[in-house]
């Protein structure tokens, strides 16, 4: 594969430039999962500081996403499970210890301040952009801060509370007769196979590291079941996976699925933790050869909804999404850096791009083909896409957004005004919050010291308006 394969030439297919929506709350960065956890949602506003920088967002429709309510939520998951969200907080949680282990909330998935406000913030942003699509505002939406695939009908895992995907692609559903789902996260995505596994109007495919890793699923014999036989394909793949081999996997399988399956829309959720040098990773890929998947499934000028999901080594993370929102405009980037206030997390480069490790690649051309060899006869088991019956048309969600173009905050003035969803006066309003803590006496990851750095600022500016904190002391 060539390594540079992202090429934007506005004369070529792919250089066709489409109406991208950009979904993006300021507060986003503002919610911590702790003192030394891997996820740090701090990496969308260092993302957002990029795309202002490379002046990618005068190229956008920029909206806030108006936050999910309870009832949206409960499309997809239990009532009790969304109550306990609302209502937990880190004052409560000792005396909700039950709930806490029958939820999988603790550990992983910890309890902080605003934890709920950020659930329906980044499953607003996934739904809204579903929305938008529907309506055909867009061709393509993008929401950063959503993408988190591993949470389930009743419970949190793997750092995701509310499956944001699953949400979005039941709004998707109620205007497409087949949506497909593409996981470059190098985690297996299992909660959206799972709530799909049965259904043949949704395909779900993942590629990720399989064999001692979590969530520990996603075996190549996992097909769906039902109607939904074959309608789930796994791509398991080894350590050190390279942008070439990749590709070789990526680009023919996901060409037949196109093929057969014939998607209305498609859900790609763009993990960045399949980088090179991610922090929790294990694979080797650059950023040009992760985003060579979101450059392909875009060929196909198909609705396209991109996500984010993991990624552990920030200033990648943010590398990676700025870079792959300039594909989604079909903009190619500089590889030198404008300079911007999360600067210094980029040095001693300075550059969009990083060069691979050269860790081994323990994914052998035999092991490639068998597995292309496999998939592609899955595929060729489903004869042509699923018809579905007509029925009349559920309505559509209605998530207004504020938008950033403008100088007021008002609603969008395209929402449905036929929706079923009317507005929730008494949604809980959480203040911006960010977590005061000692700093850990072990060494930490320099990504980890800026943050905490930049924590301990924002709280500084919080006190001086009299918002109240909490601060707990190291573990």
């Amino acid at each position: 594969m060539e390594t540079g394969g992202n090429s934007l030439v506005a004369s070529g297919t792919d250089g066709v430039k489409r109406k991208v929506s950009y979904f993006y709350d300021p507060e986003v960065g503002n919610y911590y999962y702790g003192q030394g956890h891997p996820m740090k949602p701090h990496r969308i506003r260092m993302t957002h500081a990029l795309l202002a920088h490379y002046g990618l967002l005068k190229h956008m429709h920029v909206l806030k996403p108006n936050p999910a309510r309870d009832k949206d939520l409960c499309r997809f998951h239990a009532d009790d499970y969304v109550s306990f969200l609302r209502s937990i907080t880190p004052e409560t949680q000792q005396e909700q210890l039950r709930h806490l282990k029958r939820f999988n909330v603790g550990e992983d998935c910890p309890v902080f301040d605003g934890l709920y406000a950020y659930c329906q913030t980044y499953a607003g942003g996934s739904v809204g952009g579903a929305v938008k699509l529907n309506h055909g505002h867009c061709d393509i939406a993008l929401n950063w801060a959503g993408g988190l695939h591993h949470a389930k009908k009743c419970e949190a895992s793997g750092f995701c509370y509310v499956n944001d995907i699953v949400l979005a692609i039941l709004e998707l559903l109620k205007v497409h007769e087949r949506v497909l789902y593409v996981d470059i996260d190098i985690h297996h995505g299992d909660g959206v196979e799972e709530a799909f596994y049965t259904t043949d109007r949704v395909m779900t495919v993942s590629f990720h590291k399989f064999g001692d890793y979590f969530p520990g699923t996603g075996d190549i014999r996992d097909i769906g079941f039902g109607k939904g036989k074959y309608y789930s394909l796994n791509v398991p793949l080894d350590d050190g996976i390279d942008d070439e081999s990749y590709q070789s996997l990526f680009k023919p399988i996901m060409g037949k699925v196109m093929e057969i399956f014939k998607p209305g829309a498609v859900v790609l959720q763009c993990g960045a933790d399949s980088l090179s040098g991610d922090r929790l990773g294990c694979f080797n890929l650059s950023i040009k050869g992760h985003a060579e998947c979101v450059k392909f499934m875009r060929s196909f000028n198909v609705p396209l909804l991109l996500l984010g999901g993991g990624g552990y080594t920030i200033r990648n993370v943010a590398r990676c999404w700025c870079y792959e929102t300039g594909v989604a405009l079909g903009i190619e980037l500089e590889d030198k850096m404008p300079q911007h206030e999360y600067y210094e997390y980029f040095g001693p480069d300075y550059s969009l791009h990083v060069a691979p490790s050269n860790m081994e690649n323990k994914n052998s051309r035999r092991l490639l083909e068998e597995i292309r060899s496999k998939l592609l006869e899955y595929l060729s088991r489903l004869q042509h896409a699923p018809s579905v019956q007509f029925q009349e048309r559920p309505p559509d969600t209605e998530l207004a957004e504020a938008d950033e173009d403008r100088d007021g905050a008002g609603e969008d003035e395209r929402s449905d005004p036929d929706s079923d969803m009317d507005v929730d006066d008494e949604r809980k309003q959480w203040p911006s919050r960010v977590k005061n803590e000692f700093l850990e006496p072990e060494a930490k990851n320099t990504d980890d010291m800026k943050v905490d750095e930049h924590n301990n600022r924002e709280m500084d500016l919080k006190c001086s308006e009299n918002t109240t904190t909490t601060t707990t002391t190291p573990s």
